[in-house]
């Protein structure tokens, strides 16, 4: 069984998306390390190494996650989980911005997969299954 780490970055406590996913990816077949809301980039590392999990899922709502990402990547490295895959996604800019400019944005950050909102879990589930190898 596959484990992601599942969470909401930053200063964000939008908590109804995070179970929601949280639900739908432990009725996928993931062991899912949900480490809730309000969590710096530290919390999903640590529970990373800790779990050796096989991705981090981060959830933004309140449009600061392309503040709350950077250089999450190179932490990620530094703690010894080099390759392990990022995903990102919700409201993760503040205002209306053209979504392949914020694509490429957290792609130079490192992130795997960007998710613009509404993005089904169906979606996430999948893209899961096929970077992981399932």
């Amino acid at each position: 069984m596959k484990t992601l780490v599942l969470g909401v970055i930053g200063s964000d406590c939008h908590a109804v998306g995070n179970k929601i996913l949280d639900y739908a990816l432990t009725q996928a077949g993931y062991n899912v390390v949900n480490i809730g809301v309000l969590s710096p980039q530290e919390d999903f590392i640590n529970a990373a190494v800790e779990t050796k999990a096989d991705a981090i899922i981060v959830s933004s709502l309140y449009g600061h996650g392309e503040i709350d990402c950077r250089g999450m990547r190179q932490k990620c490295d530094e703690a010894g989980l080099k390759g392990i895959k990022l995903f990102v996604g919700g409201n993760i800019v503040v205002g209306k911005q053209n979504w392949q400019d914020v694509y490429n944005r957290f792609k130079a950050m490192g992130f795997d997969r960007i998710y613009p909102p509404g993005t089904s879990v169906e979606t996430t589930i999948a893209d899961l299954r096929e970077d992981l190898g399932e």
